[in-house]
């Protein structure tokens, strides 16, 4: 998103947050309607239009900023174009991060440890993410299978027990073989952990589990689907890092 895309209000606005960083993220939504002379409604659509799912979340990412004293070089040299492009992942880093949920981690963590054998299902670019997970579990000595091919899924799906556990990787997380093979687990009350970005999606509401990154609304290749797992890519960094740690792993 670029600046030339908002409204004039909505342009006051955010030059008027970005000129004052410490001030906005202590300030209210109404707060900062009155000290900006906007209605509550612009700020949100300000927010959304710059990459955020609202007001709350941009205060997030302020206070995640000044704790971290993040002040990246290449913003102060990139012209505007090139932040936007920066400013995107570091949008959807701190909003993911923010997302997180220590119990969810952890539940995950149990869940793993009792399962005999852990299925990973993904399908397109988020495979390789569980090709990752399914390498870094197996160093750890649990065994893993790992499949990507839609018929082989929505088989397999089938003839899992319940004393397996499935992780389900989808962007969208509306996936039609990912959905259906959920759906085959559910019947048999095999646990399911998924990690995806969409709370809308089918696969939210059928996991046992559900880690829920933020996709940014901004895609620079419209007509393709490869929009970045970046949020993906830490979700499942920190639960086999965090997995690693809790089993023991990490000492070795």
């Amino acid at each position: 998103m670029q600046n030339n895309d908002l409204s004039n209000a909505e342009l006051h606005l955010w030059e008027t947050v970005q000129k004052n960083p410490q001030k906005i993220a202590k300030m209210s939504i109404v707060k900062l309607s009155q000290f900006a002379h906007v209605s509550t409604a612009t700020i949100v659509r300000t927010m959304q239009k710059m990459g955020y799912s609202g007001y709350t979340s941009y205060r997030e990412s302020l206070k995640l900023q000044d704790r971290s004293n993040s002040n990246f070089d290449v913003l102060n040299d990139a012209d505007d174009k090139i932040k936007s492009v920066i400013t995107k992942n570091e949008i959807e880093m701190n909003n993911t991060l923010h997302n997180l949920s220590y119990s969810n981690i952890e539940d995950s963590i149990s869940m793993t440890k009792q399962a005999n054998v852990v299925y990973i299902f993904a399908r397109g670019l988020s495979e390789s993410i569980g090709q990752e997970i399914m390498v870094k579990l197996q160093l750890t000595g649990k065994y893993v299978e790992f499949h990507s091919d839609p018929n082989i899924i929505k088989t397999a799906s089938k003839r899992i027990k319940d004393d397996a556990l499935v992780i389900f990787i989808s962007l969208n997380g509306n996936t039609p073989e990912l959905v259906e093979a959920a759906k085959n687990l559910s019947r048999h009350d095999v646990p399911t952990i998924t990690f995806t970005t969409n709370p809308n999606g089918q696969l939210a509401s059928l996991s046992t589990l559900t880690f829920m990154g933020y996709m940014s609304k901004t895609n620079y290749f419209p007509d393709y689907e490869v929009r970045s797992r970046l949020p993906l890519q830490i979700m499942t960094r920190i639960f086999s890092d965090a997995y690693s740690v809790r089993t023991g792993f990490a000492r070795q």
